[in-house]
């Protein structure tokens, strides 16, 4: 029985080594067939890519001994004609995986020394008779770090075209995961400095070159990033952009069902495919149904240490925590829809630029889209733009917005007076509950230090705290109709015999006359006037709690009418 290969994305060495190996070679054919000179794939984090543009690597790439015969059991091998090109180009691969720096100085390092490992590659070329002493000794430089700025940032041209003067045969291009060092310096602010290099970089090998057959990009974000703004790709008019809404491509990263069906039998653990669906399923790109690859092959390698949520926690996700935390009260409130199970419709813009992510929730849902933390349920086109219902696609992504919903909490109160908290709302014990609450809003404003109303984001951090701590037994409600009009949020029991309850916040603004103490009444007021507790009255819940809850920057009231 074949090994699982976690960590390997090396397509030769898990052919030879005889790894399982979930067969995805008709992806050449389509990259082949493409016209396009230029071709963008973004796909989420360990769906594949690097795999792919290992195998693509192998199939072009002019070697002395071929790579022919890696492809002789797989599906591409019947094509003849595209069979014909195995082997007949040379090739840059390089790729930008890992070059994640807390500094420009480091990244640029980083930079220079993956131009310089590619030349190195290549380093036959100084002893043909095909470059000029002075290319020569630009080649040499490259080599040993001492080539100017500049330089690096033609490296791509540079090789392409000394590789066609050399094999008189036109250059295929990898570049895996080239968004990853922007990410960086996205996260610790050298973002003008990435965004100029890869800028220059990519352009000059990828636009308007001569010496270029075909140029392939993967990337996490890629979707989002080929921006208009930053120009990386300004005036490449032959450009394939392939998003995860696109139907090209979209069964050539992470697995189909029936993929996955072939895999559990092959280990004979197929009476577990259910279970493994709600997991690890629930992506969706372009019509086609997908998986998530790197959690489905964790899960076959140890399948008797149950389902685990593999693919969140191979990052420290710290982008994501960031924009869903720093979230304003809009977003917070679409949050609680979503870990609810429910769907929420956004505008989704392909061209956003990465600076400007966190400029408006619109972006966010971009990019939670686009780096698989979100799920597509249907789509529409109006006036030209694009709206997509979203969803957490399973319960491995539900797990990790759990987990950043609860380091909230834990940045504001510790997990022991959270679960106090919570019990004490629930027992009707309204004095312990008021006390860890006023904590909780104290330590919290200047966690949630973004623009916008505070104690919003304060409140609804709180509700969707509530969603996760009490959802054993309670049903939490918020923002929905009920008598009257709409009340803010509502705790059902499962059980009748317990204790209901229905909470009102009113904000006091500083200019406003209305202290605590009134708007707290006032928000009693509106329970009884607005009859919210119908709703409970009609589960036959007996036991019901009216909480008027008062919020004045870091001050907060709470009163209770049982």
């Amino acid at each position: 029985m074949k090994r699982i290969s976690l960590g390997y994305s090396d397509f030769k060495r898990t052919v030879e080594d005889n790894y399982y190996f979930v067969d995805k070679t008709l992806f050449i054919k389509e990259v082949v067939e493409d016209g396009s000179a230029v071709i963008l794939l973004p796909r989420p984090r360990r769906f594949g890519k690097s795999m792919n543009m290992s195998m693509l690597k192998c199939f072009f790439e002019k070697t002395e001994e071929s790579n022919g015969e890696l492809f002789k059991d797989l599906k591409i091998y019947s094509d003849k004609e595209i069979m014909k090109k195995q082997g007949q180009y040379p090739v840059i691969f390089i790729t930008f995986k890992d070059e994640k720096y807390s500094k420009w100085e480091f990244c640029e390092t980083g930079l220079r020394k993956i131009i310089k490992d590619e030349f190195a590659k290549h380093r036959y070329i100084l002893k043909s008779d095909i470059l000029d002493p002075f290319e020569k000794e630009e080649f040499i430089k490259i080599l040993e770090e001492k080539a100017d700025y500049v330089t690096y940032l033609r490296g791509l041209k540079i090789l392409s075209n000394y590789l066609y003067r050399f094999y008189k045969q036109k250059v295929v291009i990898l570049i895996d995961e080239y968004d990853v060092p922007i990410q960086s310096g996205y996260l610790n602010g050298y973002y003008d400095e990435i965004i100029e290099f890869m800028r220059n970089f990519l352009s000059a090998g990828l636009k308007d070159n001569e010496n270029l057959e075909k140029g392939i990009l993967t990337g996490i974000l890629t979707g989002i990033l080929r921006v208009a703004k930053e120009s990386i790709f300004s005036g490449l008019n032959n450009i394939n952009v392939c998003t995860i809404l696109s139907s090209e491509y979209s069964e050539y990263f992470g697995f189909t069902e029936e993929e996955v069906e072939e895999t559990l039998k092959y280990y004979g653990i197929e009476a577990n495919m259910e279970e493994l669906t709600n997991w690890y399923n629930g992506y969706i790109f372009g019509d086609r149904v997908i998986y998530n690859p790197w959690s489905v092959l964790n899960y076959v390698k140890r399948w008797k240490d149950g389902f685990k949520p593999y693919w969140t926690n191979t990052s420290s996700n710290d982008l994501v925590k960031t924009l869903v935390t720093k979230g304003g009260a809009d977003l917070k409130g679409d949050l609680e829809e979503l870990i609810k199970g429910r769907s929420i419709e956004k505008r989704i813009n392909e061209d956003i630029v990465m600076g400007e992510i966190d400029k408006n929730t619109e972006n966010v849902w971009s990019f939670l889209l686009f780096s698989g933390y979100l799920k597509v349920v249907k789509k529409r086109i109006d006036m030209g733009e694009m709206y997509c219902n979203l969803s957490i696609p399973n319960m491995e992504v539900n797990y990790l917005y759990r987990q950043i919903i609860l380091g909230w909490f834990k940045e504001s109160i510790n997990n022991d007076k959270f679960n106090i908290m919570l019990k004490s709302l629930v027992t009707g014990d309204i004095k312990t509950f008021g006390k860890i609450l006023k904590d909780f809003v104290k330590n919290s404003m200047s966690y949630f230090d973004a623009a916008g109303s505070e104690s919003e984001k304060v409140y609804h951090a709180f509700v969707l705290g509530m969603l996760l701590g009490l959802g054993d037994n309670y049903e939490v409600k918020s923002n929905r109709e009920s008598g009257y009009g709409r009340y803010d949020v509502m705790v059902i029991p499962k059980d009748i015999s317990k204790i209901g309850i229905v909470i009102e916040f009113k904000k006091v603004d500083e200019d406003d006359e209305e202290d605590l103490e009134k708007a707290a009444d006032s928000a009693l007021k509106q329970i009884r006037d607005k009859d919210y507790k119908s709703e409970l009255i009609e589960k036959d819940i007996k036991n019901i709690i009216e909480l008027g809850i008062a919020f004045e920057g870091k001050k907060v009231l709470v009163k209770e009418n049982v």
